[in-house]
């Protein structure tokens, strides 16, 4: 087949390209420059120039494709984003979501598959969820639902398959919040963040190994199976936890709690609450529809992969006074 990827120069399209590539498709990335052409080659990919926001451009960019994947997104990676920071996502997802169910209605596709996100569908209560549940969108995650429903509504008018993968906390080492994760844990910057006065609430998360991620998206082009799915790793578990692990993998000193209170005069509100309401969700759905399963089913087994790559290209270094960041800040 022929799969057209939007997002193609992001953590995960590059993953995508790249293994699409391998199961013997051709792949076509959208790319604005240079360094974009060049990224979606190196991975055996041919970039075409457009713009996720000028319809006319994915069209033509498109043409020939018989899947389309909307994989852009551009999660604000400031430690205290603006509103016009989280605006500019809002529309890559719901105009990016238009342009490309005409492009999949002009260039007479197959099969859309759209990125979103399982916060979309987290209960008020914080209780375990899954694709059934009825959303509870909010202010940063209501583009996501929103985008969702856009593709759904052109499968139906258009007649090509839709699938909507909805992904967890992502984190790799590539990721700009991981490796803020990581350099600001070495510094002993980086707080667990919990709810409550003093800090002591843990939000349980979903989180997923983009490596993982971009392997279900492999799986959505090539499968029969249609919806809405839940990308998530096998172990939901809580912010605290992570950070933690990661705090210990890394040899850093434990992070110290803050609340949620304070937090927000520095982060924001919308971060805050992403930390602090509980996702727990299943990808039960997906193994089942793609005979998908993560290869780093926990935490415990995509942190090492982290940190040990991290320490492969010199992302940090050990001293002799345990590891330091030696990477250019993210």
């Amino acid at each position: 087949m022929q799969v057209f990827v939007a997002g193609s120069t992001g953590v995960l399209g590059r993953r995508l390209v790249a293994g699409c590539v391998e199961c013997g498709h051709e792949v076509v990335g959208l790319t604005r420059d240079d360094h974009g052409d060049e990224l979606v080659r190196e991975r055996g990919g041919e970039p075409r120039r457009g713009d996720v926001f000028d319809r006319e451009s994915v069209v033509e960019a498109a043409t020939g494709a018989d899947v389309l994947v909307h994989a852009a997104t551009a999660i604000p990676t400031d430690t205290r984003p603006s509103d016009a920071d989280w605006e500019r996502n809002d529309r890559v997802r719901r105009e990016g979501a238009e342009n490309l169910v005409a492009a999949a209605e002009a260039v007479d596709a197959d099969r859309l598959v759209q990125q979103s996100v399982v916060w979309v569908a987290r209960q008020p209560d914080g209780s375990r969820f899954d694709e059934t549940d009825e959303p509870h969108p909010n202010r940063v995650t209501q583009s996501a639902l929103d985008a969702e429903r856009i593709v759904e509504r052109g499968a139906e008018e258009h007649g090509f398959d839709s699938v909507i993968l909805r992904g967890g906390w992502f984190y790799a080492p590539d990721t700009a919040h991981t490796r803020q994760f990581g350099e600001n844990l070495l510094a002993g910057r980086f707080p667990i963040v919990g709810s409550g006065l003093l800090g002591r609430q843990d939000a349980t998360l979903s989180f997923v190994h983009v490596d993982d991620a971009a392997r279900a998206f492999a799986a959505a082009v090539e499968g029969d199976a249609t919806g809405t799915f839940h990308v998530v790793d096998d172990n939901p578990t809580t912010l605290a936890t992570f950070l933690r692990a990661f705090a210990d993998r890394l040899e850093a000193s434990e992070p110290r709690r803050v609340p949620g209170w304070l937090a927000r005069l520095l982060m924001g509100k919308a971060s805050v609450r992403l930390l602090t309401n509980s996702m727990p969700t299943t990808n039960e759905r997906l193994r089942e529809a793609f005979d998908w399963e993560p290869a780093y089913p926990t935490y415990r087994e995509g942190l090492d992969q982290v940190v040990e790559q991290w320490r492969e290209t010199d992302t940090i270094r050990m001293t002799g006074e345990g590891y330091e960041w030696t990477a250019p800040s993210p």
